[in-house]
């Protein structure tokens, strides 16, 4: 990653799970001054994996301020406008992304929707291998929590499970066995950070409940607690 970034301003597209928390720290560790958090938001959203208010408590824990961007269709155009927007208003020069790789073998769709806003994409993540980026979690003490998992390759058992070394080994296994890709890039999983480096406080949940809707299996978060660290 180009380390010649001296205190330009940078925001983080985020959703609350381990990419976009790992691109955070990795920006971060290459020079970049990270002020702001931003989640791009369809009219009635059902964000059943990260939930906007739980993103609220990270954005407090990371001492950052966190912005919804509202988008409707047509989508492309709105996120055009919404990025050209929020520069303006912002002074933001760069939004990173936690980013792999192409899905489905379609283009980046926030740089592609970021063409024309002078706005610079960054994706510290991107063509790096995934057991490489699990492992990296891992060893930075990332504390992070699987939010909703995908049946048949999962089962209730994982909803609420802390990403570490065990349960890494079995998501090797599942990936030896159906082809699972590591990192959940197919939506197979998602995840929660509760706690990392950038986090100035850590994040404690006290109730939630498993919930289902057609295969996904979710956590539904009653209570949540911002602690020192």
């Amino acid at each position: 990653m180009n380390k010649m970034a001296g205190n330009l301003n940078a925001s983080v597209l985020w959703t609350g799970g381990k990419d976009s928390s790992l691109a955070l720290h990795e920006a971060e560790m290459s020079g970049y001054e990270i002020t702001s958090l931003v989640t791009f938001v369809p009219c009635n959203p059902e964000f059943l994996a990260h939930p906007l208010h739980f993103m609220r408590y990270q954005a407090d824990a990371l001492s950052l301020p966190h912005y919804p961007l509202v988008v409707e269709e047509p989508f492309k155009e709105s996120y055009e406008k919404a990025i050209r927007s929020f520069r303006e208003r912002h002074g933001t020069a760069i939004f990173i992304t936690g980013d792999i790789a192409e899905v489905g073998g379609q283009p980046n769709w926030i740089r592609e929707c970021s063409k024309y806003s002078g706005v610079e994409i960054l994706t510290p993540l991107w063509g790096r291998e995934r057991r490489e980026l699990m492992e990296r979690l891992l060893a930075c003490e990332f504390e992070v929590i699987f939010s909703c998992v995908k049946k048949p390759r999962f089962t209730e058992d994982w909803i609420g499970m802390k990403l570490n070394k065990d349960s890494f080994k079995q998501l090797c296994v599942i990936h030896a066995e159906t082809g699972l890709d590591i990192c959940g890039e197919q939506g197979e999983y998602h995840t929660l950070v509760m706690d990392a480096p950038p986090f100035k406080k850590s994040i404690h949940i006290s109730s939630y409940s498993k919930r289902a809707k057609d295969s996904l299996m979710y956590m539904d978060i009653d209570q949540v607690a911002l602690r020192e660290k």
